[in-house]
């Protein structure tokens, strides 16, 4: 670095109003600028200065603010389609293992962003896995959680379900310590548990996770908290049936007392009016889980 111009003070033997200028001509014009008609005064000198690089050390008394941030193995996605939903009550594993949350996202490949967010964030945990659980190694093959809805399962090899084409398919869970917080539009709880069901849009929370377990290596995916319902759609899997055919359909007559009205029917005759309840399968790993169309 060139050499500086500074303004000294003959009285108080030191450089003042801190002006540094490469010239003497720019130095004096800022002290002008300052002081006016005063920088004309003979104890203010224009003096050569060497320029030094000062290490500026911290001050402990001074308060350091401290800066979030971001982490990059967490996202927010776009709008998705949610299906096999069980993010009211945790789903037990019928093979053992404690009950988890869980949901399925179907990501369309329109949402050219939320993939690339989604592909960010995997990357990032790869690199988490490296340097926790890996052994300072990124493994050659590494498990990821996302799957095309356009191929086969990986379970099975059979083609996604018919909801699953045109998106980026993945599953996502959350310990029964850790429940969702699922909101709407406002950002306030809903507590209808019909209106969270299995076909549903909105949004949600993922963090994106390294694991090394039972000698297989990979990214799991795990619902990080929040989930918002942007709006209903078309409802998928076996469905609730309706009140009239739990009930029927003719209110009581007046003056008709209990010993007067139809006969309850059947065990029987209440299968044949009620629609059969199929039995889901998770579209990635093939097999059947408990919760319907409700998620509940």
């Amino acid at each position: 670095m060139g050499d500086s111009y500074a303004i000294y003070s003959t009285v108080s033997k030191k450089d003042v109003f801190g002006i540094l200028e490469p010239t003497k001509s720019r130095a004096r014009r800022e002290l002008f600028k300052r002081i006016g008609k005063d920088a004309y005064k003979w104890r203010f000198e224009v003096r050569k200065r060497k320029a030094v690089i000062e290490k500026i050390k911290p001050n402990k008394k001074e308060k350091c603010e401290m800066t979030v941030q971001p982490n990059p193995t967490r996202i927010i996605t776009g709008e998705v389609r949610f299906s096999f939903v069980n993010l009211l009550r945790p789903r037990e594993n019928q093979y053992g293992g404690e009950p988890k949350f869980s949901v399925t996202i179907l990501v369309s490949k329109t949402d050219v962003q939320t993939k690339q967010n989604i592909d960010n964030a995997i990357e990032a945990a790869k690199q988490l896995g490296k340097s926790k659980h890996w052994n300072g190694v990124i493994p050659p093959m590494v498990a990821i959680p996302v799957y095309d809805g356009d191929g086969v399962k990986p379970s099975d090899g059979m083609p996604f379900g018919p909801e699953c084409k045109g998106h980026w398919v993945f599953s996502a869970s959350t310990k029964v310590d850790q429940p969702p917080k699922v909101v709407d539009l406002q950002a306030n709880p809903i507590m209808d548990a019909t209106q969270v069901y299995s076909g549903m849009y909105g949004r949600i929370a993922i963090n994106f996770g390294p694991y090394a377990q039972a000698g297989k290596k990979g990214i799991g995916a795990y619902i990080s908290t929040n989930v918002q319902k942007t709006r209903d759609g078309e409802p998928l899997g076996s469905s609730a049936p309706e009140a009239a055919s739990d009930f029927g359909g003719q209110a009581a007559q007046p003056n008709q007392g209990f010993a007067q009205q139809q006969a309850p029917p059947t065990y029987q005759q209440q299968q044949q009016q009620q629609p059969a309840q199929q039995q889901q399968y998770d579209p990635i790993t093939g097999q059947p889980i408990n919760g319907g169309v409700m998620g509940i």
